[in-house]
């Protein structure tokens, strides 16, 4: 069967190299929109926003009903098709490249982070009222190692997809798809042309969701804005700047890799990736971005569905490129804040830990926050920072999540090759 994303007609492939820029433009204008109803303390302007809003999280909806069936269908007719040589291959090359891209964000950031904190003073009454602008927060109760690592076995595959529980949902469907290739052909030929066709049908539906992308950022993107205002100063604003921009130069380096490696030309690769970071910047999440990824890995970077089915689900479960980023600059934060020293045995502690952890992050709201108290308190930071560096989540964690989006596609061009290559 061939396969819808792999040969555009001409009106298609016109509509999908304008739409990144229109949504761009949407994601903008509903920025400076949501800021000037903000200026104007206008009620009216305010009520008109909270009613576009639904739009937005109808959108999302949209995108993440596709996400599922998506992931299984594509993953089961490339697993099957590829037989377990290929997969042992694929996964321990994916391995590889995300602990080297993980151990890149954290060697740039043990470097840069400390450089930039050494300008940060925050007197003691700046550090009382921010402290006490943040909310009391109750820390779920995390599973240790060894129940996380049973978890990744789910003993009901629906529930983990109702659940959105992505990482045992693709160990199960990785099996499935393994003992599907083991079969012979007459008894797996019908279940596979079943999941070729849901994977086709799945990604029809994708386009369409993602062809109204621009009136879902614009309605995201002016909510977001009428809730965030202007109101960002001092020592909050420093360590705001200081995380989104250490994530934006982790974002310029993913590039410059592409550049050196020559995996594809960084134009493309560029046009490739905004996609995806459009609909990254308007949801925060990346899994809303995985089909974009999908769709540009295998239209614009022209790499195989093997590999784009395989390795990308892999990483938007597993590959967290934030994380060596975040936790460094939370730990520099947190420890200027509550009047903590850091040695730089401590930094290097911090930041080899983060990359450790970045594969068992939980997958709630904030849930690397949440991980990351116990190390905190471990180097000396009270664990109430966790609390503030919550209340402020909100801008960072935009950044961060471009940062994954950003990572995920520069892993799967890393481990995968262009058909011509």
């Amino acid at each position: 069967m061939e396969h819808p994303l792999t040969s555009p007609d001409t009106s298609t492939r016109a509509t999908t190299n304008r739409g990144p820029w229109i949504a761009l433009g949407s994601l903008v204008f509903g920025l400076i929109a949501g800021l000037l109803v903000v200026e104007s303390r206008s009620a009216d302007a305010l009520r008109a926003v909270r009613w576009i809003e639904p739009v937005g999280t109808i959108w999302v909806n949209a995108i993440r009903m596709t996400v599922i069936p998506l992931i299984v269908a594509s993953l089961i007719v490339a697993i099957s098709g590829a037989g377990p040589g290929m997969a042992r291959r694929l996964g321990l090359r994916s391995l590889v490249v995300f602990m080297i891209l993980l151990s890149i964000a954290a060697m740039i950031t043990v470097v840069a982070a400390p450089l930039m904190f050494e300008h940060l003073t925050i007197d003691q009454d700046a550090a009382r009222l921010i402290r006490g602008s943040a909310a009391v927060v109750q820390s779920p109760e995390l599973p240790s190692f060894s129940s996380w690592l049973v978890s990744l076995v789910p003993p009901n595959p629906i529930k983990a997809a109702a659940d959105g529980a992505m990482l045992p949902l693709v160990v199960f469907t990785l099996a499935f798809g393994l003992a599907l290739g083991s079969l012979d052909a007459a008894a797996s030929g019908p279940v596979v042309d079943w999941f070729s066709g849901v994977a086709a049908a799945s990604t029809v539906l994708v386009r369409w969701v993602l062809a109204v992308a621009p009136v879902g950022v614009f309605a995201l993107a002016i909510g977001l804005a009428t809730r965030l205002g202007g109101d960002v100063f001092g020592a909050v604003g420093f360590y705001l700047a200081a995380h989104s921009l250490l994530c934006v130069v982790m974002i310029a380096v993913l590039y410059i890799i592409i550049l050196l490696t020559r995996r594809v030309p960084l134009r493309l690769f560029a046009r490739a990736a905004l996609p995806a970071q459009v609909v990254a910047a308007s949801t925060r999440s990346s899994m809303a971005a995985l089909p974009s990824m999908l769709t540009s890995a295998e239209a614009t970077l022209g790499l195989s569905r093997p590999v784009t089915s395989f390795a990308l689900p892999l990483a938007v479960s597993t590959l967290r490129l934030n994380q060596p980023v975040s936790w460094l600059v939370m730990a520099l934060f947190a420890a200027k804040l509550y009047g903590v020293e850091l040695s730089g045995a401590t930094i290097a502690t911090i930041a080899v830990t983060s990359v450790l952890m970045s594969f068992s992050v939980p997958g709630i709201p904030s849930g690397s926050l949440f991980v990351v108290a116990p190390f905190f308190v471990a180097a000396g930071i009270p664990a109430e920072s966790v609390g503030v560096l919550i209340a402020v989540d909100l801008i960072p964690d935009f950044f961060k999540t471009l940062l994954n989006v950003t990572g995920h596609l520069t892993a799967v061009t890393l481990i995968g090759n262009r058909p011509e290559s």
